[in-house]
């Protein structure tokens, strides 16, 4: 049987400052990218979003980011290698004691936002996360794009690399994501998401924004947790897999 898993961003609000809707989330995904105060997220709010996802049996991912609070992380920093290694591992250390308070632990790492789309081709940013998570924990899997630099980086190492595909994101035809900046970068349409994420999953192909069509490895899908309509989108994409018969398991 084929399987993939189902992750979200989740533990982003920040305050009274509130963003997505995560106890709903957590009823639909296997795994859980949990911020790490760098770009979203408080500390109570945190400690409650992993009490709550371990409660779920739903896995901890630590969703490492650029210090970066007031721009959410979705804006590049040109941080030395050095600053950006320490950055991680603090992050990595400080959501894994509150997932270990919360009766669960750290499963895996993935990068956020303007770092996750960094390290795709930044040679020297993308050693210095993989290096950061080898030196917390070798045995952490990285989640992240298939053929970026920092997959490369994570494989020379010896970490497990899971390649994800997005569900909301539309796809350049080099197979990296559109930016944020430019117009329909996020899909909107239940429909056509659940349909591509079977294709995705099913077929290993997903269409760019120009219509050609794009080879695509999967082992998890991610679904936004700040995307508008995303617990819709995630119990679509979710009753869609299962229909096709794909099991919904995490990786790690």
């Amino acid at each position: 049987m084929v399987s993939v898993d189902l992750n979200a961003d989740l533990g982003e609000s920040f305050g009274v400052w509130r963003l997505g809707d995560d106890e709903a989330m957590l009823e639909v995904v296997t795994s859980a990218n949990v911020a790490c105060g760098f770009h979203a997220g408080d500390p109570a709010l945190l400690l409650r979003t992993c009490k709550a996802a371990a409660a779920r049996g739903v896995r901890i991912g630590a969703q490492v980011s650029y210090r970066d609070l007031a721009g959410f992380g979705r804006r590049f920093i040109d941080v030395t290698a050095e600053d950006l290694s320490a950055d991680v591992m603090y992050q990595i250390g400080a959501l894994q004691a509150l997932a270990h308070a919360a009766g669960s632990t750290v499963s895996y790492v993935k990068p956020h936002g303007a770092l996750y789309n960094t390290i795709v081709n930044h040679d020297a940013q993308a050693r210095a996360v993989a290096e950061a998570v080898h030196a917390v924990d070798p045995s952490l899997p990285v989640l992240g794009l298939s053929g970026s630099k920092f997959f490369a980086e994570a494989q020379r190492l010896g970490l497990r690399t899971v390649p994800e595909a997005f569900a909301d994101r539309a796809y350049r035809p080099d197979g990296q994501l559109v930016s944020r900046r430019e117009r329909n970068a996020v899909l909107h349409n239940v429909a056509d998401i659940a349909d591509r994420v079977a294709s995705m999953v099913k077929s290993g192909r997903v269409f760019a924004v120009d219509g050609s069509p794009i080879l695509i490895t999967v082992e998890s899908i991610c679904v936004h947790g700040d995307t508008p309509g995303a617990v819709q989108i995630a119990h679509a994409v979710r009753d869609r897999l299962v229909s096709e018969g794909v099991e919904l398991k995490a990786f790690a």
